[in-house]
């Protein structure tokens, strides 16, 4: 549960479809290169590096909730880090995103994938979420990869356009991917659960490159250790969300994983992806990044348009549809947030969780 302060969040209300004041807003990589603060004390070197900091990363997180005031903070961390932690030989390449040294090839390479023990592996990790959990006045995030996702990176060896490595020992060897997923599942369900006990108020499963599968493939292949992750965490009582990119045709999907919200890419409008998950199902997003380069009237409009085709619902969190692309000006983003605040509205009654 929440701590006292925060119980009228309105970004925890909108997670569970309850009444409140205002369609609360956050961005997903609203904590980094597009902010100068940022870039001025980031120094150089893995992602990796700077999250083992927590002074650093505590501020880090805080950057943008000072800046932008949107209302919600979400954990200066990265979705590598369990794998990372446990030894399995995991970077962040800068430029190039998480590289591994030796990609997992066979089932030798589950041995590799040992418990994740937070207290001893990624106590870095709890310690910024206990000093952000003293200063904020608006929930933090936790978060973790899906399986899936992690599995790519670790089978791909880096980042991929086809995921060909990775969809070949999914069909070839479906044993060994299953375990395989499994592994990865606790070890998201243990880096959760300490985050939250840790002042987590909320946690996000990205999943972001989950669309490259089909609604079959998603259902065989995926969607049961989805499910263990977010079962792995359903007695804590947060908020869960569940995310991906290209995920259009997985919605309904990604929601029966077990999530209380679903983000929504810019691909599909937010009336569209309404229609698409159970009712009592939240919805995230969806305003396109790339918009938020154009000029601030193009900018306007079109988060208008995502506040219209929510049409008051208040199971509605607003977001990008993606991470804040580097080049976005930050004034934008203030902007933007002004605007969700002042123009989105929640209909009273209605349209929440049974």
């Amino acid at each position: 549960m929440p701590p006292a302060h925060l119980q009228d969040s309105p970004f925890l209300a909108a997670c569970r479809g309850e009444a409140h004041d205002r369609v609360p807003v956050w961005f997903m990589r609203q904590a980094g290169r597009s902010l100068p603060e940022y870039r001025a004390i980031r120094g150089t070197g893995s992602i990796l590096e700077a999250i083992r900091d927590p002074g650093l990363a505590a501020e880090i997180t805080l950057q943008p909730v000072r800046r932008h005031g949107v209302d919600a903070a979400i954990l200066y961390s990265d979705i590598v880090v369990p794998v990372a932690a446990v030894g399995f030989g995991v970077d962040v390449a800068p430029g190039t995103g998480p590289v591994v040294a030796s990609p997992f090839r066979s089932e030798r390479d589950l041995a590799r994938l040992r418990p994740l023990e937070p207290e001893t592996d990624t106590p870095y990790v709890l310690e910024t979420v206990r000093l952000l959990a003293k200063e904020l006045t608006v929930p933090l995030i936790g978060f973790a990869g899906a399986p899936f996702t992690v599995a790519s990176y670790l089978i791909e060896g880096r980042p991929s356009r086809t995921y060909a490595r990775t969809k070949s020992l999914m069909h070839s060897e479906p044993g060994l991917w299953s375990a395989l997923l499994d592994r990865l599942a606790d070890l998201a369900v243990a880096s959760l659960r300490s985050q939250v006990a840790a002042g987590a108020s909320a946690v996000q499963v990205f999943d972001s490159w989950v669309g490259a599968l089909s609604p079959p493939d998603y259902e065989r292949f995926v969607l049961p250790h989805s499910r263990r992750v977010f079962e792995g965490i359903v007695d804590l009582g947060v908020p869960r969300i569940h995310f991906g990119v290209g995920t259009g045709e997985l919605l309904d999907l990604l929601a029966a994983a077990g999530a209380d919200v679903v983000g929504v890419d810019w691909r599909v409008p937010l009336d569209r992806a309404r229609q698409r998950v159970p009712a009592g199902t939240a919805l995230q997003g969806n305003l396109d990044p790339a918009i938020c380069l154009a000029p601030w009237d193009v900018v306007a409009e079109a988060a208008r348009d995502v506040l219209r085709r929510n049409a008051g619902h208040p199971g509605h969190i607003f977001n990008l549809g993606h991470g804040v692309l580097p080049e976005t000006h930050p004034d934008t983003l203030t902007r933007l947030v002004e605007l969700v605040h002042d123009e989105g509205r929640v209909a009273s009654g209605g349209g929440g969780r049974p």
